[in-house]
């Protein structure tokens, strides 16, 4: 067949081929992992084969045009990307004492960060076709949760998540220069947090890919976030973190949801997926302990652990307090504040249990 001969019939099935209406999400189911990262010497790699479903209920853009997420660097010369920031090793015990929690308001400036996150709430339920049941309530088809829909409300949430530590890091870092002066610490907290939830929604892309529509959900979400955040946090930063706080108490509840979801036969696509590699060697997942249930106890201890941050930071001073993260006390015999979440406070430290 000559190459016209090709090009015509080609266009012709281009014509006659509708794309379907219905919007979609690509899933990965994962039998194992492949991969063409390297990761240190010492580190296993594993090898099995990828299968893929062709369910993809929140996107209309064809299959062919969405490329393989995170392609190796394309440069002969480079062999990894390295990351500045190593994550803590959490241990099981750790993991799974994590517990839902709330920080109840005490001022009006709680009130406003808490009302607004409600708020919030209810536009990601809406958007991501969530509903929690009351006690012995029954959901009607439409609001029963697939895997599907997981890594859609997973995928959503991520992508603002990321936007509030990169706002503070940022405004904190100008006015040092500003005013010529240290921060006392903050920016590094802030920026590793934004790196953090950006390492969760890589992780999350690995098992689904966005199509067009998702994509401009995210970017017309993430500009309103941004520059709502941007203006909030020059006003008053004291209620942005206390409004990260709570955000952070919706994300350890959606993710602790999921989990018992899975643990109750809900999720049979899940029940044997293992977590990407790129979770593997970010959380330094055990051998025996990189499925996908896994996977989610790590996500979730970190939206634990950026609850404790942010309502801590929101009962500091502002202005002169260093960042209790990355101090060195005078007495290390006693519990303080730390990277990991080995002394996790779900409410947060109050000021005078760090600094008294």
């Amino acid at each position: 067949m000559n190459s016209l001969s090709t090009l015509s019939r080609a266009r012709s099935l281009r014509v006659t081929t509708r794309p379907q209406t219905v919007l979609y999400f690509a899933i990965r189911s994962y039998s194992g992992v492949a991969t063409t990262c390297h990761g240190p010497p010492n580190f296993q790699r594993r090898s099995s084969p990828l299968t893929y479903t062709t369910k993809r209920p929140i996107s209309s853009t064809p299959h062919p045009q969405i490329k393989e997420y995170f392609p190796p660097p394309e440069n002969s010369a480079v062999k990894e990307v390295d990351s500045a920031w190593a994550h803590p090793v959490y241990t099981e015990a750790q993991v799974q004492s994590v517990r839902v929690a709330h920080r109840e308001a005490r001022d009006w400036s709680d009130w406003v960060a808490l009302g607004t996150v409600r708020f919030f709430r209810w536009g990601m339920d809406w958007v991501t076709g969530y509903k929690h049941p009351e006690p012995g309530q029954q959901l009607s088809e439409r609001f029963k949760m697939t895997e599907q829909k997981w890594l859609t409300r997973f995928v959503f949430l991520e992508s603002v998540a990321g936007v509030p530590g990169m706002v503070g890091g940022m405004l904190r870092h100008l006015r040092s220069l500003r005013k010529m002066k240290r921060d006392n610490g903050w920016i590094e907290t802030l920026l590793e947090e934004a790196f953090n939830e950006r390492m969760h929604l890589l992780t999350f892309l690995k098992l689904a890919e966005p199509g067009w529509f998702m994509r401009l959900m995210v970017l017309g979400a993430q500009g309103v976030f941004f520059n709502g955040f941007f203006l909030a946090y020059l006003i008053s930063p004291r209620i942005c973190h206390r409004f990260v706080g709570y955000l952070e108490e919706e994300a350890v509840l959606t993710y602790t949801r999921a989990i018992q979801e899975l643990e109750n036969g809900h999720l049979p696509d899940w029940d044997k997926l293992e977590a990407p590699e790129i979770a593997v060697q970010y959380w330094k997942m055990p051998e025996d302990k990189r499925t996908m249930r896994d996977l989610l106890f790590y996500v979730r201890a970190d939206e634990a652990k950026h609850r404790e941050v942010n309502h801590t930071l929101s009962n500091l001073n502002q202005a002169v307090d260093p960042n209790p993260y990355h101090t060195e006390y005078r007495n290390p015999a006693r519990d303080h504040p730390s990277r990991g979440i080995e002394n996790l406070k779900a409410t947060g430290w109050e000021r005078e249990d760090i600094f008294s």
